[in-house]
């Protein structure tokens, strides 16, 4: 029982430093008036070198028009697993979206982006309409988007 106890207690000990290295992060995205249905969006995080490696959060709930956000989908093949409960409604056109999100601290000023696929019905997809370097200098600040997203920021 006390060898059980020990392993027990020198793991939590080992573990706890990792969850302290992650912080919460608020996810910002503004659409534009544009003049159309609800958008989808995709918002993901790529490594230094442009591959897929989280998906944050899918806001469009129907499956069929998850092909719509073309970078996203084509990354991780539209897989259930990558979006199963992160998901919510489509985000109306001059309304905003906002998300928390537990980033590693490791992440900053490593080479990662944060993206923002978009697509509205009977309208273009915009595939990366923003893509923005996840840097700790970077929070806070609005970056514009280039068809559906009027601005975007994350907060720590």
């Amino acid at each position: 029982m006390k060898t059980l106890v020990s392993g027990l207690a020198l793991t939590t000990a080992l573990a706890l430093p990792g969850l302290a290295s992650a912080r919460p992060v608020t996810l910002t995205t503004t659409l534009k008036n544009y003049g159309g249905d609800g958008a989808y969006l995709a918002l993901y995080l790529s490594d230094p070198s442009g591959a897929h490696v989280r998906t944050l959060w899918v806001a469009g709930e129907k499956s069929k028009y998850h092909k719509h956000l073309t970078d996203w989908y084509r990354a991780t093949g539209g897989s259930r697993g990558q979006i199963d409960g992160i998901t919510g409604a489509s985000v109306g056109a001059g309304r905003s979206l906002k998300v928390t999100v537990e980033l590693a601290d490791a992440l900053f000023d490593a080479g990662y982006t944060l993206n923002v696929d978009a697509a509205a019905e009977d309208m273009r997809d915009s595939p990366r309409d923003v893509s923005v370097p996840l840097t700790k200098a970077g929070a806070g600040k609005p970056t514009a988007g280039r068809r559906y997203v009027a601005g975007f920021t994350y907060g720590l």
